[in-house]
């Protein structure tokens, strides 16, 4: 591939040809032409930098260049959710609500299931247990996981998962 060699021609002549694509993808997914637009950008600059390591034999370039799109889409429409999920509930920190459920049994109720799920998480393995507080606790995606922890997308959602099951049977067998 003539852009793995470093020719920008290739690149342009590449986006050319496949932008289109990309920007449909990341236009389904989004709902917004300006955000499909910076995916679009962002999966040709990943194009740019991970040419090398793109491999023929494995998949087409089509199907290469749709699960980066796919991908970052994803990962940019749940940032969105995040943010605007964030920004609706500022407007109603101002209002005080009573709880239905600020009685003493539910407080230990729920005092309860956190102790369990903190024994549950004790028993996951050190690699699970700090990627799933990455991001449940604060709140990463599984990129921004990956970015942080250095470790490939493909590891973070794996662990992510094994964990998510190993603390469903902990769980389980705790009675929660």
């Amino acid at each position: 591939m003539q852009i793995a060699a470093g020719n920008a021609g290739a690149l342009s002549d590449f986006y050319d040809e496949a932008s289109r694509y990309v920007n449909a993808i990341a236009i389904r997914i989004l709902r917004e032409p300006e955000e499909a637009e910076e995916i679009t950008l962002d999966v040709f600059q990943q194009v740019w930098r991970l040419a090398a390591s793109y491999n023929p034999d494995r998949c087409a370039v089509t199907s290469w260049l749709g699960m980066m799109a796919r991908s970052r889409a994803l990962d940019r429409w749940r940032t969105l959710q995040t943010r605007r999920r964030f920004l609706a509930a500022e407007q109603y920190e101002s209002i005080e609500y009573i709880s239905p459920d600020s009685g003493p049994e539910k407080q230990v109720a729920a005092t309860q299931r956190q102790q369990q799920i903190h024994r549950a998480m004790s028993n996951l393995p050190e690699e699970q247990r700090s990627i799933i507080a990455l991001a449940f606790w604060e709140g990463l995606s599984h990129s921004e996981v990956a970015a942080k922890t250095g470790l490939p997308l493909g590891t973070v959602k794996t662990r992510i998962r094994l964990g998510m099951l190993k603390l469903k049977e902990e769980l389980q067998h705790a009675g929660t």
